[in-house]
């Protein structure tokens, strides 16, 4: 009988997690397009850089630091030939609370968001955002179909958002801390420290040592799991 204990500790790799480590990385919806960092967001030239696909990304470090990108798409009924899009950058810091639920606390001057609507306008606004964000719950597991870890979130009411998976880890963001400090926000350090350590965050962007998650093939684990337990088998065998 020792060698059903073996089955646990192979099948823990695979069980779902609600941790600040395992939350540690870059997530991105099914598009792959949409990818935190300085190719979404150049806080120094104050651009948003359109994806080729709309989708969402997440970005989370094992400290407590988050960064959002997202681009949205929507579709209008009446007027096919009228979409409207939107693109939203935050960052800041993220609670993991008592009960499993995730709060993202942005940093409130740094927030962007661009908001085109070419029927009604020939240029887009552009403008500040802040908004604290509210998750009832979160895991992370690895999806079996994709064979690739996967981040699901719930919105305040339950509802599911459309699933994120993991791209880069250790995460591709921007510096954790306040991008465009004013008289009333924080900063936690100089002005001018904070434009140098962004310049050099968008001058290295070619060279992070954040590494790309491709897919797994997570039969080899499997394969691995009842290998260990025929082994253990056979040792009890011949005790």
């Amino acid at each position: 009988m020792k060698w059903l204990y073996v089955a646990p500790i192979v099948l823990g790799l695979v069980s779902a997690e609600s941790s600040a480590s395992a939350l540690e990385g870059t997530w991105s919806t099914k598009s792959n397009a949409v990818f935190t960092g300085p190719d979404f967001y150049d806080p120094v030239d104050e651009l948003l850089i359109e994806p080729a696909l709309p989708g969402m990304s997440y970005s989370f470090t094992s400290d407590g630091y988050f960064e959002e990108a997202i681009y949205q798409v929507t579709a209008n009924p009446k007027d096919p030939g009228c979409p409207t899009g939107v693109m939203i950058f935050q960052h800041g810091k993220y609670e993991i609370m008592s009960n499993g639920s995730l709060v993202l606390n942005p940093f409130i001057v740094d927030g962007r968001q661009l908001l085109s609507e070419p029927c009604q306008s020939s240029t887009s606004t552009y403008t500040r955002y802040n908004q604290t964000e509210f998750f009832k719950s979160f895991n992370v597991y690895v999806d079996d179909y994709h064979g690739r870890y996967r981040l699901d979130l719930f919105q305040h009411d339950g509802s599911p958002m459309p699933p994120f998976y993991l791209s880069y880890k250790p995460p591709q963001m921007l510096p954790t801390q306040t991008l465009n400090p004013t008289s009333g926000g924080t900063q936690e350090t100089g002005t001018s420290k904070t434009i140098k350590r962004i310049r050099r965050s968008l001058e290295n962007r070619g060279r992070t040592n954040a590494v790309r998650r491709g897919d797994y093939d997570y039969n080899v684990i499997w394969w691995f799991g009842v290998s260990l337990m025929c082994v253990g088998a056979t040792g009890w065998y011949f005790l």
